[in-house]
């Protein structure tokens, strides 16, 4: 049981502290509120979206249906990879970082399948009311991933000589994220930059008895 409680204490960890901010953010945000951190380059920007990670869209209620309900098999295969590779005695990196990727999606699964529900809509001039006598915005399976951390590292303008962009407004770290993103982006770039670690070939150990050898 010992091999579990890593994994699993960072997979609530995670979830407690998205949803808690998510909850806050819901209930004390306007749409489009947002406030500074550190000067211009780290704002909170409260906006919501009906696709995937870091606000990318997939095509309108069908397509938002069919991508929560990818979204909950998906994450049913990676619950079950974290524990197959918790009894398998793989590298404790690549556990950690699976248990990550996991709790991330998770996290954005709640908001997609249960936000509708839960909370009233958001919008430009009202917070949303939680568990209104109206009813949520939205059915279940269709609600809105809320998104919170802006990173306008790098602004600018694009040079007018740079082809198709050129003279047009430039931003680096455009997309807006949420905690679930962070979780799920630090487990792949980790698996991806440690892959040779986590997947090197070990020394096997005989799980089996040594045969005698006979000689002649």
């Amino acid at each position: 049981m010992k091999a579990y409680y890593k994994p699993f204490l960072a997979i609530v960890i995670i979830l407690l502290a998205d949803q808690v901010l998510k909850f806050w953010i819901k209930l004390n945000m306007t749409l489009g509120q947002e406030f500074h951190l550190i000067g211009k380059w780290a704002l909170i920007h409260f906006t919501e979206n009906n696709g995937m990670a870091f606000g990318m869209e997939f095509g309108g209620e069908a397509g938002k249906l069919a991508l929560t309900l990818f979204r909950i098999a998906a994450v049913s295969m990676i619950g079950y990879g974290v524990v197959y590779l918790i009894k398998n005695k793989y590298h404790r990196g690549l556990i950690l970082n699976v248990a990550l990727i996991f709790a991330g999606a998770l996290g954005n699964i709640i908001d997609s399948s249960f936000y509708g529900l839960l909370f009233s809509e958001s919008t430009y001039f009202e917070t949303a009311k939680f568990l209104p006598a109206g009813g949520g915005y939205a059915g279940l399976f269709h609600g809105k991933v809320v998104d919170m951390f802006y990173f306008p590292i790098i602004q600018g303008i694009i040079p007018t000589w740079f082809p198709i962009w050129g003279g047009e407004d430039f931003i680096f770290f455009r997309p807006v994220f949420n905690i679930a993103d962070a979780a799920i982006s630090i487990g792949v770039i980790s698996i991806l930059i440690f892959q040779k670690r986590y997947f090197k070939e070990e020394r096997m150990e005989e799980s089996y008895p040594h045969s005698e050898i006979v000689e002649e």
